[in-house]
């Protein structure tokens, strides 16, 4: 006699709600425009935190790899 198998990874599917699918959407968006702002945007001289060149010289090679001018 023949079963079929059906293999199972273990693993609940998660079921979100719309809220909860806005937060993570929201949160999501945030972190991205201000990963966005200090890679690309922040020159150091013309910060929003002040006359601070420490965020540009730590995310300096990231500008050059994604080819944001920065000299």
């Amino acid at each position: 006699m023949a079963t079929s198998y059906v293999p199972r990874s273990g693993l609940e599917s998660i079921r979100l709600s719309i809220p909860t699918t806005a937060l993570w959407l929201g949160g999501t968006t945030v972190l991205a425009l201000l990963a966005l702002y200090f890679i690309g945007i922040d020159q150091g001289a013309v910060s929003i935190f002040g006359d601070d060149m420490h965020v540009h010289e730590f995310v300096h090679d990231a500008r050059h790899f994604l080819g944001y001018p920065c000299h």
